[in-house]
């Protein structure tokens, strides 16, 4: 434990997080649910934001729920970091010409366009499985993490993020002597992050076969593209982090997501299919030629891990792509624990859905390294077409790397019982579209996200 002081330096007793006991070790960062969630329905593709449109939301329940899942994770002994929300994004509302205070600018933005004021308030930052793309210091060829935060291009309130995210990557993984930052790619090469990417590897200390899904290639024909739901990941911006982080061909593979999954509603790999450690479980259309992908990832996987992995492929007449999207099975969370043992945290929707149910039950009944599931309530972010492993980017890092990151965001039993107290106090419990107009509510979310700081011991948010 060490003191922190606050501005009127009275001391507050600082729990320390648990340190790993093993060489290397998962940590799992989650997106604080912000106090501005709301449902504005911007994300084309995604069924879920397209049918909750304008719906009302409950900021306090989302963020509840979004941190019960993290100490249920910490609780598992998996090291668990927390990302903070992003502020709304006046400074680009200035950038389209709005000027005065901000009370003003937000007066004259939402009279002109409201949508384009909502964009501004997005909560979408929350997914933080579209932050970055890291690798591990095991894989890239100068030993040290190497991380390139998305760019989010595809989508205009999700590329308002990537300064926000930029900036909080720098501040929790600091020191240069282990982290290397990139910048993110240019827009041109449409980049949605680790909800794309799986890194599959015998256990935490060995080197890693990466798994990089995309949607379209630049320079592909247009009359033989995709016509549908947008596809959003580019191959080449894929190819540009393999080389950026030094990693060898030899431990990567790249793959096509099929066009029937994107009209689906699978805007994102990670919608589709879920891996962890050796173990793989994917929807029979998640990838276009998929036997010879399947293929090629156990050739890969049996030279450079010593073994094939254990796959677990779900067929549509079990769950259909459409159901699929509708219980986000898929979207589990994977957590290897303490003990060595995989748990598999599933949205509560896939306890009510039959089908769901029965496929994780047979998962949990047959020879796979699943030992136990655990089913979390999710609505408020699953309204918005997120489910738990949306909310979480996986880190691997050594036990000394591990001891170089910004401790302030590392859950501990203290720090979850300050934020729940925090959220009980900022976060209103119906937010509408119309309250984006309202300046009292910016003031609100500038009151909660400056008292973060101080939680998490950030610069201002």
């Amino acid at each position: 434990m060490h003191l922190l002081l606050t501005k009127d330096t009275s001391p507050i007793i600082v729990e320390s997080p648990k340190m790993p006991h093993s060489n290397s070790v998962e940590v799992n960062f989650d997106g604080l649910i912000g106090p501005a969630h709301h449902y504005g329905g911007f994300s084309y593709g995604n069924i879920a934001s397209l049918q909750h449109r304008h719906f009302i939301s409950n900021p306090r329940q989302a963020a509840l729920e979004g941190l019960e899942k993290m100490k249920k994770v910490m609780e598992l002994g998996s090291p668990q970091g927390i990302f903070p929300p992003q502020k709304p994004r006046l400074e680009f509302l200035r950038q389209c010409g709005f000027t005065g205070k901000d009370a003003i600018v937000l007066e004259k933005a939402y009279r002109s366009s409201p949508e384009l004021v909502r964009a501004c308030y997005s909560a979408s930052s929350m997914w933080a499985a579209n932050c970055a793309v890291i690798t591990p210091s095991s894989d890239s060829h100068d030993g040290k993490v190497h991380i390139t935060p998305a760019n989010l291009a595809s989508t205009f309130h999700r590329s308002l993020e990537v300064s926000g995210n930029e900036t909080f990557l720098r501040h929790i993984f600091p020191d240069p002597a282990y982290f290397i930052h990139h910048p993110s790619l240019p827009p041109a090469l449409p980049d949605e992050g680790a909800a794309n990417h799986t890194r599959f590897c015998m256990n935490k200390k060995s080197s890693g076969l990466h798994f990089f899904v995309n949607g379209k290639s630049l320079f592909e024909n247009p009359a033989n593209q995709h016509i549908g739901f947008p596809a959003r990941q580019c191959r080449e911006a894929q190819e540009v982090i393999v080389r950026n982080h030094g990693l060898s061909e030899e431990h990567v593979i790249y793959a096509r997501q099929h066009p029937r999954a994107i009209d689906a509603g699978v805007f994102h790999n990670d919608v589709i299919a879920v891996g962890n450690g050796d173990f793989f479980l994917f929807h029979e259309y998640a990838f276009e030629n998929q036997d010879k992908v399947i293929r090629d990832l156990q050739e890969k996987a049996k030279t450079l891990l010593g073994s094939t992995l254990s796959l677990y492929p779900v067929s549509s007449e079990k769950l259909s792509l459409e159901e699929s999207v509708q219980t986000y099975l898929f979207n589990s969370q994977l957590i290897t624990d303490a003990k060595g043992k995989m748990t598999m945290i599933c949205p509560q929707e896939c306890k009510t859905y039959p089908k769901a149910k029965r496929i994780i039950e047979d998962i949990l009944n047959e020879k796979t390294p699943i030992a136990s599931v655990m089913y979390v309530p999710l609505s408020q972010s699953m309204g918005n077409g997120g489910g738990p492993a949306c909310l979480r980017l996986r880190v691997v890092l050594t036990q000394e790397e591990f001891h170089h990151v910004h401790p302030g965001v590392l859950m501990t039993d203290a720090l979850y019982q300050r934020l729940k107290a925090w959220i009980h106090r900022h976060y209103r419990e119906r937010v509408t579209i119309e309250d984006f107009a309202d300046p009292y509510f910016l003031s609100e979310i500038s009151a909660a996200l400056s008292e973060l700081s101080q939680i998490l011991r950030l610069p201002s948010l």
